[in-house]
């Protein structure tokens, strides 16, 4: 690093948020740096599905946030070599309690483009799926792979618009215009932070006020058994009631009620199914949800079992077998994000729901509305 290297704009931060900030100031005409501590992106946004959902997502803003950001993938993802895999969302539902939530999310606002197929005409492009009541389709979602999407990303951000990566650097602290780092001071009269699940580096006391934890999921790679083709992504009655544009809606309260009699350990550990398929034929599925002030180090055999349990619930997979099994993470709290000026100059800015890839190009656009409005 040249000393007192000049910028518009520093992003602390290489997971989809902060890369999302530097495209949005990029396209707003600024010259950016991002700063990252490790040697490449290896927190929350390479351990997920890749799944770019608009369904489903809180009533409101950040239903608008997973619109607009789905809509900046379909620019961002063929200009950067990153495929989108596959599109579209199937909810299989399998209780009256299920359907019932589906009609009354279809008369919202939300419902905008979905329909319910039944099961005849759903096994038309789904042969693989369970039998239930019925699908609801949504035609909106993307799917990339995560852990191939993000260094893509990051790397045409670099060489193709000219943002500058500085890898492997800590920044040990911001005074605007000065951002201080291990190797050197940039200069700067913006800063966005996005620290993504390491809650203790930077801000840690505003992050602490804020009521911000940490929420560790379990994930697996599965192999068919027999070729087997997903036309989009798969979730479950389970999904029903933990998406919140679901789950906020009158209609849900029956079916957690029977599902609280039916599948309570599955609750308990916070599991409901979303499966995606990779272009080598294996999905990718989990998940279960875990809170605590820490990232769990560990993983439990009992939880793969009940997701798996779930996948096979939904899918004709016999003989599936798991080839990989990874821990996600990521920060946690009763909104959705967590944007604020912590320092003149400076935003912080938390997806605090777990939806990163689905609301991040959006999210960074208020970021760096907040950032400009800031200095």
């Amino acid at each position: 690093m040249q000393a007192n290297m000049q910028y518009d704009l520093v992003v602390v931060g290489s997971g989809i948020i902060g890369l999302a900030s530097a495209y949005a100031a990029y396209r707003a005409g600024l010259k950016v740096a991002v700063v990252e501590r490790h040697a490449r992106c290896v927190g929350a946004s390479v351990r997920n599905f890749g799944f770019v959902t608009v369904t489903g997502q809180r009533r409101g803003e950040h239903w608008a946030r997973a619109l607009r950001t789905r809509n900046v993938w379909e620019e961002v993802a063929p200009q950067a070599g990153i495929q989108v895999v596959h599109q579209g969302l199937y909810v299989l539902a399998q209780r009256p309690e299920a359907m019932a939530v589906i009609d009354a999310f279809l008369q919202t606002e939300m419902g905008e483009g979905c329909r319910l197929m039944s099961m005849a005409e759903a096994r038309k492009d789904f042969p693989a799926l369970q039998d239930g009541l019925g699908v609801l389709y949504s035609p909106h979602e993307r799917r990339v792979e995560s852990r191939d999407a993000i260094p893509q990303l990051s790397r045409w951000l670099e060489h193709s618009l000219g943002v500058d990566f500085f890898w492997n650097t800590a920044v040990h602290g911001i005074a605007a215009p000065k951002v201080h780092t291990s190797r050197g001071t940039l200069h700067a009269e913006r800063c966005i932070v996005c620290p993504g699940h390491e809650l203790s580096v930077l801000y840690p006391e505003a992050i602490a006020a804020a009521g911000i934890r940490m929420c560790t999921l379990q994930m697996l790679r599965v192999q068919p058994a027999s070729a087997v083709t997903l036309p989009g992504s798969v979730m479950s009655d389970l999904s029903l009631v933990r998406y919140e544009g679901y789950a906020d809606l009158p209609e849900s309260a029956p079916l957690r009620q029977v599902l609280e009699r039916e599948q309570a350990e599955w609750l308990e550990q916070g599991i409901h199914l979303i499966a995606v398929q990779s272009t080598d034929g294996t999905l990718v599925v989990g998940d279960s949800h875990v809170y605590g002030n820490s990232e769990a180090p560990f993983a439990s055999e009992r939880t793969d079992v009940l997701i798996l349990q779930e996948m096979q619930r939904v899918l004709k997979l016999q003989d599936a077998t798991v080839s990989e099994r990874w821990t996600g993470t990521y920060a946690s709290a009763a909104g959705v994000v967590y944007k604020a000026q912590v320092a003149p100059g400076v935003v912080l800015g938390i997806v605090t729901g777990g939806t990163g890839a689905s609301t991040s190009f959006a999210f960074a656009e208020e970021l760096l509305a907040m950032a400009m409005a800031s200095a």
